[in-house]
């Protein structure tokens, strides 16, 4: 009888556990993790050591950035119609994104050119004319063979890259670069959705002045790899997300820790980026909750990366 009753027990015991342990099938999925940490064989991450300031850029010569945002796949809404050859074509009503950088700076004392030409990416000593590059919602091979090398000797002589949004779409197969990301790629996103935004540092120039939490809507790219020794800058909670968080190829999301923002050294050069950015409203005076926080947190970026603000704190 006791070995009966024994048995029993135990076989109930096992039942409970499985019961508390086995997932059920509306049970959130477990976040993404042990995604990689690939070595690119440069120095990177939050150590100014990292830095080199090769380029020489002189304050006095005042502050320039090159907005980069040819598109060799998907286009981007905010991007708008695509542009014509050479540097600073003309403008089109819908091309809202770069109209929206070049108010920015006309407006916060920062020169900007455009170009979708990637002819005029093919050589490091032109792009030494700009304090900071920046790849705007590009996609897929948007670069050839001058542009990459010209690129990797612009970043190694101490200069400055913005990835926005899409950029995280971009140069899939080219190491280098996915490191430049801060060890990141865009994988999937779900729906384009409101959530809420957690500005993780406020000491760094893009997020001064921010509030803790703040509302936006975005399609929140999942991230494989996902950022590694950066100094990340915001974050989005996945539990504020109407939709969820899982992407339409099932990336299951990041848990509690989904970067959105975040800045590093590397290889020689700066790089401050964010995966915000997908709503049209966002870029125009079309009025969106949040996109005040955004327009801000992106100028704080582009200015730590010109070199007009501190950077990376």
């Amino acid at each position: 009888m006791r070995s009966k009753l024994s048995v029993a027990a135990v076989t109930g015991a096992a039942l409970l556990l499985l019961t508390a342990t086995a997932p059920s099938s509306a049970a959130s999925p477990e976040p993404a993790r042990n995604l990689g940490d690939p070595d690119y064989g440069v120095c990177r991450g939050t150590d100014p050591r990292c830095y080199h300031d090769w380029g020489n850029f002189d304050p006095a010569e005042g502050y320039k950035l090159l907005v980069y945002s040819r598109t060799a796949g998907p286009r981007h809404a905010h991007l708008g119609t695509p542009l014509g050859p050479g540097l600073n074509p003309p403008l089109n009503d819908n091309n809202v994104a770069v109209k929206a950088v070049l108010k920015l700076g006309q407006e916060n004392g920062f020169a900007v050119d455009y170009t979708e030409d990637v002819t005029q990416l093919s050589s490091a000593g032109r792009l030494l004319n700009y304090n900071a590059v920046m790849f705007l919602s590009t996609t897929r091979d948007t670069l050839d063979d001058a542009a990459q090398t010209a690129l990797r000797q612009y970043v190694r002589a101490g200069g400055g890259f913005i990835g926005v949004h899409n950029a995280f779409g971009t140069e899939y197969n080219w190491p280098w670069y996915e490191g430049l990301l801060g060890n990141a790629n865009f994988y999937d996103h779900g729906a384009n959705q409101p959530g809420t935004v957690v500005t993780v540092n406020r000491r760094d120039a893009s997020t001064q002045g921010l509030p803790r939490t703040w509302a936006f809507s975005d399609e929140w790219y999942n991230l494989i790899p996902a950022p590694t020794r950066v100094r990340v800058l915001a974050e989005v909670d996945e539990s504020t997300l109407p939709q969820g968080v899982r992407g339409n190829l099932g990336h299951p999301g990041h848990g509690e820790h989904h970067p959105v923002s975040w800045c590093q050294y590397y290889d020689g050069g700066k790089a401050w980026l964010t995966t915000l950015g997908h709503d049209v409203k966002a870029w125009t005076d079309e009025p969106m909750e949040g996109d005040q926080y955004f327009v801000q947190h992106l100028l704080g970026g582009v200015k730590s990366v010109l070199g007009m603000a501190p950077f990376c704190r």
